[in-house]
């Protein structure tokens, strides 16, 4: 194409941006930024009583969030209400719509009766004008042709056909005058300049629909792009206990924007074997070739795997401003078991190195470093009890305690010298020393490697833990 690629994004304020709508921005932002085009984002705002300015502002935060950034400001629907009118002024003029009144229980008789038959229905007012009396309380509909096909061509379905005799004349303007979002929406991208929609294959028979709009108009056709929906693990519709969140949901359960933008890609798209893909990437490979036809299946397990690789390749830096963002936004979830008050960034910072190889998301690496903030006596978990009530635990204790005391420089190869030694002294496998050191330092039978965890609390913590469970 010799024009500019212009892609954008069009959800509905009614509530927070969710997985599918977060996918689909990534795709036409991705998409736009691969073709050195445009990213728009247009508020579609028409419905007044279920638009709200909350789930606008989610909306944008969700994007910012996922660092999908318009190009431009965003374009609120409900603000080019006069431009709407004015094309169904023109479709009226040209004979591609017509003023029609009915009742609604005649209109549901209309489309029952349409319906047995077969057809799609069409309402008074099609074929002759209907009386003055009730041009002010009649809405504007579509013209829809009657005979032949409306072909989609799709980037990702292929060619789609719908018979005409399949579509209704849909309502351009309702009876107060305000447009509906089927006129709205071919609007908006004529005068926008899109020349890609892509979106969810809900949309596939609004498609044939709006062509029709657009051919009626002499308009040029946009690209369509129509992506399979997700769906859950278990193949049934992606709902809340699969994973459809919204996304300040996932900031909130401690995944990075990287992490999601390459999950996300990886929903429904693909480049090769490719699993890992930076964001780099993504703009360099993404093309509408590699959507796939069947629908994605939501996988928590492989989020958490992607994710995983982010966290630990981050730099310091990167997730000391990320746990200060969560922390400041206050938007834990209920699975970080401690309060967030509790914890001490400056006391995280100097351990980031192996807490974040031990962590899928930051609630995780939060989770993984919470012994540094216990206080004494620990509370233990039924595991790190047993643990600690074995025969013999009692004297070890006694004895790694004694060896730290005299310790002369506290650095991970020194504690992990010591520890070998004090094994080997007393014929110990090493098994039988860490679990109740363990155990006695962090509350826990599960923690970071036991050097680093010794290492991380420091000499007189490591003591005071130690001779609170040391029996007398």
């Amino acid at each position: 194409m010799s024009h500019p690629i212009i892609t954008r994004f069009a959800p509905s304020p009614t509530g927070y941006l969710h997985i599918g709508g977060a996918r689909t921005a990534l795709f036409n932002w991705a998409f736009a930024k691969s073709q050195g085009g445009q990213f728009l984002l247009r508020i579609e705002d028409t419905d007044k009583a279920r638009s709200t300015e909350d789930a606008i502002a989610a909306i944008l935060k969700g994007m910012d969030w996922l660092g999908l950034k318009a190009d431009e400001e965003p374009v609120f629907q409900s603000r080019q209400q006069e431009r709407h009118v004015e094309v169904a002024e023109l479709l009226l003029e040209s004979g591609h719509a017509y003023r029609s009144y009915a009742t609604d229980e005649e209109v549901e008789d209309i489309r029952n009766k349409a319906r047995e038959a077969g057809v799609a229905a069409r309402y008074p007012g099609r074929d002759e004008p209907i009386a003055e009396e009730f041009v002010d309380q009649s809405v504007v509909r579509f013209k829809a042709p009657i005979e032949g096909e409306t072909k989609i061509t799709d980037q990702v379905q292929g060619d789609v056909i719908i018979r005409n005799d399949q579509l209704d004349d849909l309502v351009l303007l309702r009876s107060d005058g305000s447009p509906t979002y089927m006129l709205a929406v071919v609007v908006d991208d004529h005068d926008m300049g899109i020349t890609h929609v892509i979106r969810g294959d809900d949309h596939l028979t609004n498609c044939a629909k709006q062509i029709q709009i657009y051919n009626a108009l002499q308009w040029d056709l946009p690209e369509f792009a129509h992506i399979p929906l997700i769906h859950g693990g278990d193949g049934a519709k992606l709902s809340k206990r699969h994973g459809a969140l919204g996304a300040e949901a996932y900031k909130a359960m401690g995944y990075l924007p990287e992490g999601m933008r390459n999950y996300l890609a990886k929903l429904g798209w693909s480049h090769g074997d490719d699993e890992i893909i930076p964001t780099d990437k993504l703009i360099e490979w993404f093309d509408l070739s590699g959507i796939n036809k069947a629908p994605a299946r939501f996988d928590m397990a492989k989020l958490d795997h992607i994710n995983g690789h982010y966290v630990s390749l981050s730099s310091d830096d990167e997730i000391m401003k990320d746990l200060t963002s969560l922390i400041e936004d206050d938007v834990f979830t209920p699975e970080l078991s401690f309060s967030s008050n509790l914890i001490d960034l400056k006391t995280i910072a100097p351990n980031l190195s192996f807490l974040k190889e031990r962590s899928k998301t930051l609630i995780e690496l939060l989770e993984t470093a919470a012994y540094l903030f216990k206080s004494i006596p620990l509370d233990m978990d039924a595991k790190a009890e047993k643990a600690l009530n074995k025969d013999g635990v009692n004297d070890i204790l006694i004895g790694v305690l004694s060896k730290f005391t005299n310790l002369q420089e506290w650095n991970r190869d020194g504690i992990e010298a010591l520890l070998k030694d004090y094994a080997s002294e007393h014929d110990l496998k090493f098994g039988k020393i860490a679990p109740p050191l363990r155990s006695a330092l962090t509350g826990s039978m599960v923690s970071p490697g036991i050097y680093d965890v010794i290492h991380s609390l420091g000499r007189e913590e490591v003591l005071k833990r130690l001779e609170a469970v040391i029996k007398a």
